[in-house]
């Protein structure tokens, strides 16, 4: 089965699915094992001398491991990589957990507050109701690329090696990637490769927002803002996905107690969006996952 048509049946699955909570209940979800590893390594290896080279080598290993499992999985059918495939993607268990903050915040400003925590890194004690959207339509936008887009991307591209690659390496970015005096080095090589095996999946998940959206005339704008984003690849849906839905996103915010001050993406959109934008965010998602899907299935087709 070629890796087009593993694709389009993970992406099914994984719509239909999701998480369910009897099965990752029983049993430890593949991410929080690549968490374990990861964070086993931090701890052993993240100290001393020559910290850039260790992190170097740890991520040479999930490279090493990621293809190894992938070609162990892979020899044994293809019903085990649709299954992987499934659980390494995320549409589903995204707009979950982004519309749960729509629900929330329809309650109270708290419960909003609550469950944007979840899906966010930054202080929300203070948040008011359009941070609290706006944070949950930049984690939709931004995870969105991480968690559907590229997967799918690593996984067309490289099979089932490609996409756990890419998982190991996301997660280690997600937990040593930071310019923090312990992890400035350590995780140094995880957040470049991060940054190299995003670049496509980024770019093509603000092209399918902008073309879905009728805003592909404000191309331009989408790439002049992701440029000045903090990070070189998030920027792109966050600056696409403001503008489907005319909203104003990033914006100030704080961490760990400290304010800083973000410029705003889209500054002309609105700033104090509600529930309905967060629903709107939503559709979207479902919209970029049927592009995917379409896409996959005509591959699937010609080869």
């Amino acid at each position: 089965m070629t890796h087009a048509a593993v694709l389009v049946l993970a992406l099914l699955l994984d719509a239909l699915l999701g998480e369910p909570k009897w099965l990752w209940n029983r049993l430890p979800h593949p991410a929080v094992l690549m968490g374990r590893l990861i964070g086993w390594a931090d701890t052993r290896f993240n100290a001393g001398l020559a910290r850039k080279a260790k992190g170097i080598a740890l991520v040479i290993g999930l490279v090493v491991l990621g293809w190894a499992l992938g070609t162990m999985i892979a020899a044994l059918g293809w019903l085990p990589q649709v299954l992987a495939g499934a659980i390494l993607l995320a549409q589903k268990s995204l707009v979950q957990h982004v519309r749960a903050v729509a629900e929330a915040l329809r309650i109270s400003l708290p419960e909003g507050r609550r469950a944007v925590a979840m899906i966010v890194g930054r202080d929300t004690a203070a948040m008011d109701r359009g941070a609290v959207s706006r944070g949950a339509i930049e984690s939709a936008a931004e995870n969105l690329s991480d968690g559907v887009t590229a997967p799918a991307f690593w996984l067309l591209v490289g099979g089932l090696p490609g996409i756990l690659i890419y998982k190991l390496v996301n997660t280690a970015d997600s937990m040593i990637g930071y310019r923090t005096p312990r992890h400035e080095a350590f995780g140094w090589a995880a957040a470049r490769l991060d940054d190299l095996l995003n670049l496509i999946p980024a770019r093509a998940t603000a092209l399918i927002l902008a073309a879905l959206s009728g805003h592909l005339g404000d191309w331009g704008s989408i790439v002049a803002e992701a440029r000045r984003h903090r990070s070189p690849n998030a920027g792109w849906p966050e600056a696409a996905m403001a503008r489907s839905l005319r909203v104003a996103l990033s914006g100030p915010r704080s961490y760990h107690g400290k304010m800083r001050d973000f410029p705003f993406v889209n500054p002309e959109g609105h700033r104090q969006p509600g529930p309905e934008a967060i629903e709107a965010a939503c559709t979207q998602l479902w919209r970029v996952w049927g592009v995917l899907l379409a896409g996959a299935f005509l591959l699937a087709l010609v080869f």
